[in-house]
């Protein structure tokens, strides 16, 4: 058998035969006298041992006969020592002498930086601030938290520091981290137990670095502090300790069994671990085990999420990542992310079609049961405190039309046409501020989200599921608590009268755009209202163009996958006109929904998010000749400005051609509507709205951060599952591209018609922006986000 001693990373080797180096006088007589590798950052210096022209560096070894490589050791430290040059007289303790004169306590003044216990389990490092009473001083700690401390918490204080940088702490902790070598130790140990001193901190910097600088000091303290096999504490007072090396076959039992040990059951754990993966994936789709069968065992659960964090790139520390290769390595795999993934689709962890980027955004899709709790709470208290203040208008034909799939309706719209010829349209939006007041645990948490996540493989919404689609959202044929917008429209289309006003509602109908646009072509007589409602949009478009609104219409895709999980889950996807009629009809009666909300909150001095959009710089006759639809729509939003946001009066929205815009219509999924509601219901009930305009803003800024992530999802999700859609096609099919502009010399950015997607070709000589082509799909990796057209060339 061999038995090995590791010397800061170098390996001795002796036989079980051989007498200890020791008894070949391998000691280390004067520690300071040993060349040294310096480390640039911190000022380190790394021993190391060289036979002849070969070394035995920091992390390295040399294997040679065990006779050879004593004498050649041997030799080494005696050409050392007979050159020896002192970088530093460190005075060291014998146990002879009294420890009291290094018990000498530093008092505290401002500026030190010093290390302290915050309770039983957390040590932190802060900077001495000013007095607290007689004894305590306030330090502004590493997190950023100023607190009192008393004297006993002080576990060190940093010599050689005044007036420390508090900003610097973070930087200051990070380098003494990646500084820290337990090695080092041994060979302090190997000196200090042959003088048989003890030591400082301070002196055991001087000796392992050459340095007690300030930094260098901190180091060895933490080397000392956390150090469980070579040195005990002798002495403590205050914040200055003394250490002792422990005996030789102390440290030897407790380092080598504690190394053995530890180093047997890790390869154990990874072996065990790597069974059950190579187990998992040699089992057939159907058999492969459950997600929750992989978080029973902690230490399992542990690697199995450091592979997922590794797959989105989201490692929360090296320890992680190192343990996610070591699985990848123990596979065969290269350690890429590529790999984790493919690995955990593999034995099922993944599904084949796995949202990296749901993950990546922690974008939060369950509720916990808390607040699933105070939702079903609400859902039980019937009372309405605006019961007496309802407006009965359940006489009212009601249409509500949405896409086929919406789980949450929250408006609705009415149309009657007046004695005198006008127009007169109510639009009903879903109440959920009936359920929910501001400030309450089911609020916080819809603000925390900001939006309701709709996504081709599901609905995450801003509400608990059965707050929102049972309490919140409107119904068909059953009593609904909503608020109504009321506008009667001048024989122009502009504004002539409006109401705001808490209402009672029974929806009629629950449409889908389709049939909605079959009901209109079909111009059944008892279907007047709906016409009418037809009429009120023409005329709305007509008369917002005439105040400047930009037609910014296109086609859209819209994707539905059934069962996601699956291998080869169904895709059902639909290109979407936005200008067909029942769409068109929906949107304009939004839209004047925003405009009446807009103009109450301006008459009524309410604080509201006021949208607007300046574009006074666009000159849409220039976009005259290109195309209607997706062409001239493309051009033109790539020249808008950014939209605005004011909470203290309504500002001019240029796109829509109206003096002022509040959205208001969805309250259930977006949380701005929802402040609208809050804001409007108040002034409604007398009181004095709940917000501020700057407390609306705060708010605003944490949902648009979180609008505009779930916004980036939405777009990738899409474009993913129409990327899938197309690979899935034979490879001859055709398909119709619209040319959008072009990027360089002949390549063109195109927009697909039959599935709604922007993509780039290259387009022969001769085609314009505007003209038509046909491509066809050479490749298709929605995993990888590629997607090469080629353009079919006409005879």
């Amino acid at each position: 058998m061999m038995a090995v001693r590791a010397v800061n990373g170098g390996s001795l080797f002796r036989t079980a035969a051989s007498p200890p180096l020791l008894t070949f006088g391998c000691r280390f007589r004067q520690f300071s006298s040993l060349p040294f590798r310096r480390n640039t950052e911190l000022g380190l210096r790394f021993p190391f041992f060289c036979c002849g022209n070969q070394f035995l560096g920091y992390g390295g070894g040399l294997s040679r006969s065990v006779h050879s490589l004593v004498d050649c050791v041997m030799e080494e430290l005696t050409a050392w020592r007979s050159r020896r040059r002192i970088r530093a007289t460190v005075k060291l303790t014998t146990s002879g002498e009294l420890l009291e004169d290094k018990l000498v306590n530093q008092e505290i003044e401002k500026g030190l930086l010093l290390e302290f216990k915050k309770d039983s389990d957390r040590v932190l490092l802060g900077v001495a601030q000013r007095p607290d009473g007689k004894k305590n001083w306030m330090v502004y700690d590493q997190n950023g938290v100023t607190s009192s401390i008393r004297p006993q918490q002080i576990t060190y204080i940093v010599p050689g520091v005044e007036n420390f940088d508090h900003a610097e702490i973070s930087k200051f902790l990070q380098k003494a981290q990646e500084n820290l070598d337990p090695t080092l130790l041994e060979i302090a140990w190997v000196e200090l137990l042959e003088k048989n001193a003890s030591v400082t901190a301070e002196e055991l910097a001087e000796m392992i670095f050459g340095s007690s600088e300030p930094l260098a000091s901190y180091c060895a303290h933490l080397l000392l502090s956390k150090d469980e096999v070579y040195f005990t504490v002798l002495a403590t007072k205050g914040s200055r300790t003394i250490y002792g090396p422990r005996p030789t076959g102390q440290v030897h039992v407790e380092e080598l069994l504690h190394k053995k040990l530890a180093k047997d059951a890790a390869e154990k754990e990874l072996q065990d671990f790597v069974q059950l993966i190579v187990s998992a994936k040699a089992k057939p789709a159907l058999a492969k085990p459950p997600k929750s069968s992989w978080m029973v065992d902690e230490k399992i659960q542990y690697k199995i999420e450091s592979l997922e964090a590794y797959a989105i790139d989201a490692c929360k520390s090296d320890e992680q990542r190192k343990t996610a290769g070591m699985i990848l390595k123990a596979m065969g795999l290269t350690k890429t992310a590529s790999s984790a993934l493919n690995l955990l689709i593999n034995i099922g962890y993944f599904p084949v079609h796995v949202n990296l980027d749901l993950l990546k955004l922690n974008i939060l899709t369950d509720h916990s049961d808390e607040i699933i709790a105070a939702a079903e709470s609400l859902l039980s208290d019937s009372s309405d405190s605006d019961e007496m203040n309802r407006e009965d208008l359940t006489h009212l034909k009601v249409y509500a039309i949405d896409v086929d799939e919406a789980d949450e309706l929250d408006d609705a719209l009415s149309a009657t046409k007046l004695q005198d010829g006008r127009m007169k349209i109510w639009i009903h939006v879903a109440d959920p501020a009936r359920y929910v007041e501001p400030g309450s645990m089911v609020d916080r948490e819809a603000l925390r989200r900001g939006t309701s996540v709709f996504l081709p493989t599901g609905t995450y919404p801003m509400f608990p599921e059965k707050l929102a689609m049972e309490g919140m959202s409107l119904k068909q044929g059953e009593l609904c608590n909503a608020v109504s917008v009321s506008v009667i429209l001048h024989s122009d289309g502009s504004i002539a009268e409006y109401s705001v006003q808490n209402s009672i509602i029974k929806p009629t109908y629950m449409l889908t755009y389709e049939s909605a646009t079959e009901l209109l072509h079909l111009n059944l007589e008892e279907e007047a209202e709906l016409k009418i409602l037809s009429e009120a949009a023409a005329l709305r478009l007509k008369w917002r163009r005439q105040q400047g609104a930009i037609d910014t219409s296109t086609l859209e895709a819209r994707i539905k996958v059934v069962n996601p999980e699956d291998l080869e889950p169904s895709i059902n996807l639909y290109v979407e006109n936005q200008a067909d009629p029942a769409m068109r009809l929906v949107s304009e009666m939004m839209i004047l929904c925003g405009e009446v909300v807009a103009t109450f909150g301006s008459c009524n001095n309410i604080p509201l998010p006021y949208r607007g959009q300046p574009q006074s710089n666009i000159d849409v006759s220039a976009y005259s000749h290109l195309p209607e639809g997706p062409v001239r729509s493309s051009a033109i939003v790539r020249i808008m400005r950014a939209a605005e946001i004011d909470f203290r009066k309504p500002i001019r929205h240029g796109v829509l051609g109206l003096p002022g815009y509040v959205q208001f219509t969805s309250p259930i999924r977006r949380y701005l509507d929802l402040l609208a509601h809050y804001q409007v219901k108040a002034f409604l009930k007398g009181e004095t709205p709940p917000f501020s305009a700057g407390q609306l803003e705060g708010m605003a800024s944490i949902v648009n951060m979180q609008v505009r992530v779930v916004r980036k999802l939405s777009a990738s999700s899409l474009r993913y599952w129409i990327i899938e859609f197309l690979r899935r096609q034979p490879r001859e099919k055709k398909y119709r591209a619209l040319i959008l502009r072009f990027i360089k010399d002949r390549i063109a950015a195109l927009f697909v018609v039959e599935v709604g997607l922007q993509a780039s070709a290259w387009v022969s000589i001769g085609s314009q922006v505007g003209d038509e082509v046909e491509v066809q799909v050479e490749e298709a990796h929605p995993r990888d986000d590629v997607l090469y057209l080629k353009e079919v060339l006409r005879n």
